[in-house]
């Protein structure tokens, strides 16, 4: 993710998701793909808190996990890194930038998950990520994207995606994402901490909240940039290898080679 003022510096993403169950259900899919690659060499772009890095280097892929966030970079160093495993601090859409932070060897694959495409605003920095990709990337290596469909969040006006309930010190931690579409394909993002703690008072307080802008990137804006550097696009509606349909499916990924 790129930013300035970090506004993800108190959002405590490796608390606020349910991290093994994410794993374990993209985990067949990831496989997959990234085993078709020629080396076990992997780019993980946006890594935020490392959870995925740290999953494939247990996994023997050699990992690099890239982001921008100060404050989610020093959560996934927070815990020793295994020799396999590196985290660098740079912007995804200026790969060519990091220099030789990613080492000289060719990646076999590439990931980038979550809300990370969002967080490019124009067309210039999408395209920048893809031809970075193309030039990190070993010949045939395959790089797996993955997003919200925004074409169903424009159309049905979704206003915010499910709750998540975590443990917290003295009740319930609530991961509470409010969005706002906008007209021009930008979206105002509220993530959002809550505690909840029943016969509190109040019961309900406010941990931290932000407001971050997106690009709600849709597949058609998504794949003349992909097709300019990447020959085979597979597209599915879900981890579970399912169909994507616009409008109707929750996430876009994309396979590119």
């Amino acid at each position: 993710m790129r930013s300035v003022s970090d506004p993800y510096s108190r959002v405590e993403y490796r608390r606020l998701i349910a991290w093994p169950e994410r794993i374990r259900r993209e985990w067949p899919l990831l496989e997959r793909v990234l085993s078709s690659g020629p080396v076990r060499r992997v780019l993980d772009l946006g890594c935020g808190t490392g959870e995925h890095s740290r999953f494939l280097a247990a996994q023997g892929f050699e990992v690099v996990g890239v982001d921008a966030s100060e404050s989610m970079l020093a959560k996934a160093l927070e815990e020793p890194l295994p020799p396999n495993l590196r985290f660098v601090a740079g912007d995804v859409s200026r790969l060519d930038e990091i220099g030789g932070e990613l080492g000289e060897e060719p990646f076999g694959g590439a990931i980038c998950l979550g809300n990370t495409l969002p967080h490019l605003q124009t067309r210039e920095e999408l395209a920048g990520l893809v031809r970075g990709l193309r030039r990190r990337l070993a010949a045939a290596a395959p790089v797996l994207l993955q997003l919200l469909d925004y074409e169903r969040i424009f159309e049905q006006r979704v206003r915010h995606l499910p709750l998540n309930f975590r443990p917290g010190d003295d009740g319930q931690l609530v991961f509470l994402r409010l969005m706002e579409p906008q007209e021009d394909g930008r979206v105002q993002f509220f993530p959002t901490t809550l505690e909840l703690v029943s016969g509190g008072d109040p019961p309900v307080r406010v941990i931290s909240s932000r407001q971050v802008e997106l690009h709600g990137w849709r597949w058609s804006e998504i794949e003349p940039i992909l097709a300019a550097e990447f020959a085979r696009r597979e597209v599915y509606g879900a981890f579970d290898g399912s169909p994507w349909t616009a409008g109707e499916s929750h996430d876009l990924i994309v396979v590119a080679r």
